[in-house]
């Protein structure tokens, strides 16, 4: 199949994809990475937009492909530099309840900022977390095209769950070790221990976590810094606080 006008029916509804309204069910993947690590890890793949010079690098979709054109690819693709491919796939969907299996879980709580999202999926994956849980009503989504290149393929490597209600939140994780990250707690990260099932939350990038949250947890813990810097990015302290949570336990 061969597909090289902007204004094709088809092109215009995958475009939709860009926007969060049309996520329902799909998403896009943009570039051979994001494509081939989607396969590879069993996400349904429903076709891929290849360009002409390129469709040999993607024989592992060969009954998916429609050959198209750059022009195409711009349209359907939300980086300033289109990829040499663009696929639809289908959302990966998990039941809840696998959370009452895990061990190691981070909550991340209002979250807004799509490179942090990725940053913190790849970190959880790094680091051996079970799942990660999206909580509140104003997170952004998983699989916004922005969210999907900063995770770097690893946003299918473990469970991605969202939870906006406290009481749904609070009976599934009521016998985890909860602990809330806060720049006042008494706690040093240096010294810290926890023992599994545990949930690590996070707050939001500008308000921290809720006092919902604050008063849910059974304990807290806090990064040491020098004190001429107020705080760190959200991906980074992700990053600092699950390595020492995770890998030195």
């Amino acid at each position: 199949m061969e597909i090289t006008s902007v204004n094709n029916e088809l092109v215009k509804e995958c475009a939709k994809l860009q926007q969060k309204k049309y996520r329902q069910d799909k998403f896009l993947l943009e570039g051979f990475k994001a494509i081939k690590e989607a396969f590879d890890f069993d996400i349904e793949i429903e076709r891929v937009f290849v360009e002409k010079k390129h469709v040999k690098d993607y024989d592992f979709v060969k009954n998916l492909i429609i050959e198209t054109t750059e022009p195409v690819l711009k349209k359907l693709s939300t980086t300033e530099s289109a990829p040499n491919a663009v696929a639809v796939g289908v959302q990966k969907k998990y039941d809840k309840n696998i959370l009452k299996s895990a061990k190691k879980v981070v909550l991340l709580e209002n979250i807004k900022d799509l490179g942090n999202l990725g940053t913190i999926i790849r970190t959880a994956v790094a680091f051996g977390s079970d799942a990660i849980v999206l909580y509140g009503k104003d997170c952004v989504d998983i699989y916004n095209p922005k969210c999907v290149r900063a995770s770097v393929g690893q946003l299918w490597k473990l469970p991605i769950v969202e939870i906006k209600d406290f009481n749904e939140l609070s009976e599934i994780f009521k016998d985890f070790e909860r602990i809330a990250t806060l720049p006042r707690s008494n706690n040093m990260l240096k010294d810290f221990k926890m023992t599994p099932p545990n949930l690590v939350m996070f707050g939001s990038e500008a308000d921290g976590l809720s006092e919902d949250l604050i008063k849910f947890a059974t304990d807290s813990v806090k990064i040491e810094m020098a004190q001429t810097v107020e705080s760190l990015n959200l991906a980074t302290s992700a990053a600092v606080v699950l390595y020492k949570l995770y890998i030195e336990g």
